[in-house]
């Protein structure tokens, strides 16, 4: 897919309206604050469409904004650390290895929870946070699973028209 700036501004605008919706429906993980990670599907898509570097930029946006919107510096310094620790993880995975897009974000997923589990722990200087754990897997891979479907199946989409743009312009 050609890179565009506007196309940037689009995606990262996706992202930030899904982050929004996501804040005003509360969902009943057993753990506060927990969400499905639906802006997820937009890094995801970057990291397959335009490469590492702009969705690791739209990425980070993303997080900065809707932490300076919504947020305050604690949400801020969780949403970094699950952000940044995730994407990590998902770049590794999906650049070094033969995972697919739902195994990819199963990953992302979990280590999310877990890089706000660490911020958690660091600020409440409590390593007793680290029973949360067992429900932080499981949510992280139920979510990534889902979030993982949904982004393949808008992957395999925008493919397909391109693939059908090129054609016809051919």
């Amino acid at each position: 897919m050609k890179k565009s700036l506007p196309a940037l501004a689009v995606f990262l605008t996706f992202a930030l309206v899904c982050s929004y919706i996501e804040s005003l429906i509360p969902i009943p993980f057993g753990v506060p604050g927990m969400k499905l990670g639906l802006t997820n599907v937009v890094i995801i898509l970057l990291l397959y469409l335009f490469g590492t570097v702009d969705a690791f930029i739209v990425s980070i946006l993303r997080v900065l904004l809707i932490g300076f919107m919504f947020g305050n510096v604690y949400s801020l310094c969780y949403s970094l650390a699950g952000g940044l620790l995730s994407f990590i993880c998902m770049y590794l995975l999906y650049k070094f290895s033969k995972f697919n897009m739902i195994a990819v974000s199963v990953v992302g997923g979990f280590m999310h929870n877990v890089g706000q589990l660490v911020v958690a722990i660091v600020f409440f200087d409590s390593g007793y946070l680290i029973y949360y754990l067992p429900v932080l897997l499981i949510t992280g891979v139920v979510t990534g699973a889902v979030i993982g479907v949904i982004a393949q199946a808008v992957y395999i989409r925008i493919d397909k028209f391109l693939h059908k743009e090129e054609k016809d312009s051919a």
